[in-house]
């Protein structure tokens, strides 16, 4: 498959997890990888792994809750690549705190993170795609709690819900521009949406069948999702939550 070829995706949280089999999923396509992170610790590993793997990544280490930092890791960005065709947001942090017990630094630590980055890397990326005439926007919301909350998360959930409604409007205003945005989720009980929009199910499995060389990692079903939503076979999608159905 050509269509990722060449192309640069930006990933934030690319150090460790899905973040990491999201940039090595898109390296086995082709796809530039700017990785970011908030230290070198794990990120240099995640750039090591696609440089092994014949690809081509560099690490960027900013601290994606503010807004100058990512100004800057953009800049950088462009200086080495000249572009950006895809955003990953899925850096976040989730302290284990009762709403009773957390203090002011950590809930806002929490948001600044979790809703503030995906906000001002959409942002200044929008704003370079916009010049560029389109691109695609992934947003990955909680593992958990899209049905049930969970204790000591308060704070994490109440940001990754806000992630989903900014994923809804920030598709709806940047749609003029070709630019989609969407969200991918694990959940236990919830199915796909791809209905909402006509397509049928086994639209996802016939795309990646054209892909047999892909490396999805341990969270193939996750992962697939989102090399989905950045494809032209979803070039109809946007302001939508793909989620992952696990028993």
């Amino acid at each position: 498959m050509q269509e990722f070829a060449d192309m640069v995706a930006l990933i934030t949280g690319a150090g460790r997890g899905i973040g990491r089999e999201i940039g090595l999923a898109f390296c086995s396509l082709g796809t530039v990888i700017a990785a970011n992170d908030i230290n070198h610790i794990n990120l240099d590993e995640t750039v090591s792994q696609i440089q092994q793997a014949g690809g081509t990544a560099k690490a960027y280490v900013f601290d994606v809750a503010k807004r100058m930092p990512i100004e800057a890791m953009l800049a950088q960005v462009l200086d080495h690549f000249g572009r950006v065709d895809i955003l990953v947001n899925h850096a976040s942090v989730a302290p284990d705190e009762s709403i009773l017990e957390m203090d002011e630094w950590e809930f806002h630590r929490t948001l600044d993170v979790n809703l503030g980055g995906p906000f001002f890397c959409m942002q200044q990326v929008g704003r370079v795609m916009r010049r560029q005439g389109g691109g695609a926007m992934v947003n990955v919301l909680s593992t958990s709690g899209q049905l049930h909350a969970h204790k000591g998360q308060a704070a994490y959930q109440a940001s990754k819900a806000g992630l989903l409604g900014l994923t809804r409007a920030a598709a709806r205003e940047l749609s003029e521009y070709n630019i989609r945005v969407n969200a991918v989720c694990s959940v236990t009980t919830e199915i796909d949406l791809f209905h909402s929009q006509g397509l049928e199910f086994g639209a996802l499995h016939q795309w990646l069948e054209s892909i047999p060389n892909v490396r999805l990692g341990e969270h193939p079903d996750l992962v697939s999702r989102v090399l989905f939503l950045c494809s032209e076979s979803a070039c109809s999608l946007t302001g939508r939550l793909i989620t992952v159905e696990y028993g």
